[in-house]
């Protein structure tokens, strides 16, 4: 089973947002050194605690970071976007890490009301003719030619939402999860807390927090609605002791049939969270990051 990570370019209480982005390609040449097989970045607009609006951008700064791990986009929301210039900007990706870079989009119209105005976003746009236009402009069958000229195939992948794991699995889609390690049960639930407390905090507040330090999401008084959603977000979660993740790991496999496990884990500790990306691959039979 291919393993990846899914780095959303998290920010943290206290950091600049520019810490987020080179948090995020140090995660990346660490997951190229712990045996990883993916590596994606996501686009988000608008959103206080994502640093991460610019997917080709930040795959061009961890392209000079890595020389084997497979890069890609979960995803690049081709309605902001006109198919020639995506064509462009992953051909040029491609062609600074050939045979390397995977192109998902997905149709997101943007979080907000005034994001999407901001974005241009309208009900009129076609999808499928988008897609249809920038496959033609990276396999050069298009009208025009998109330069540079890719030597190496883009692979394309549509991101589907809100269809479970079962769909994803049967269409041969990649399973996206949270998953946190630690030595401790204890442990790993406080590493998930900081991300359930934002969660929480956007459901009822409208605003998709920073990443906060555990002792201060716990000195807060969540009202009930937020308690709630915080036990939502755990619920979901792969998230305890090197044993405990194993066996959940092999029976969502087992249940699925998935080809590719994508982990898109964040807690405010960041190393922390290096060592839980270090555990899961060590889970999964990849090599130490030590060799």
């Amino acid at each position: 089973m291919q393993l990846s990570l899914l780095d959303r370019a998290r920010t943290r209480a206290g950091e600049p947002d520019a810490a987020a982005l080179a948090g995020t390609v140090a995660r990346a040449a660490r997951a190229e050194q712990l045996g990883y097989d993916r590596f994606w970045v996501a686009e988000h607009h608008g959103v206080p605690g994502v640093a991460g609006s610019a997917p080709a951008v930040l795959l061009a700064a961890i392209t000079g970071r890595t020389t084997t791990l497979r890069l890609g986009s979960a995803g690049v929301m081709l309605p902001h976007h006109q198919p020639l210039v995506v064509a462009e900007q992953f051909a040029i990706l491609s062609a600074l890490a050939p045979g390397r870079v995977d192109l998902g989009l997905g149709r997101s119209p943007g979080f907000t009301a005034p994001v999407r105005r901001a974005l241009r976003s309208t009900d009129e746009q076609d999808f499928a003719g988008d897609l249809a236009e920038l496959r033609a402009f990276l396999t050069g069958s298009a009208e025009i030619t998109a330069y540079p000229r890719p030597t190496t195939a883009v692979p394309m992948y549509v991101l589907a939402t809100g269809q479970g794991l079962q769909v994803a699995a049967e269409l041969g889609l990649p399973v996206s999860l949270d998953v946190l390690v630690a030595d401790t049960a204890a442990e790993a639930t406080d590493l998930l807390l900081p991300e359930a407390w934002a969660m929480a905090s956007a459901r009822t507040t409208g605003v998709f927090r920073p990443l906060e330090p555990v002792a201060g999401i716990r000195a807060r008084t969540l009202s009930p609605r937020q308690q709630q959603y915080v036990e939502q977000t755990a619920a979901a979660a792969i998230a305890g002791t090197p044993a405990q993740v194993a066996s959940r790991l092999a029976e969502l496999v087992d249940r699925t049939g998935a080809a590719e496990l994508v982990a898109s884990s964040s807690t405010h500790d960041r190393a922390a969270l290096a060592a839980s990306d270090a555990a899961l691959a060590g889970l999964l039979g990849r090599p130490s990051a030590d060799r």
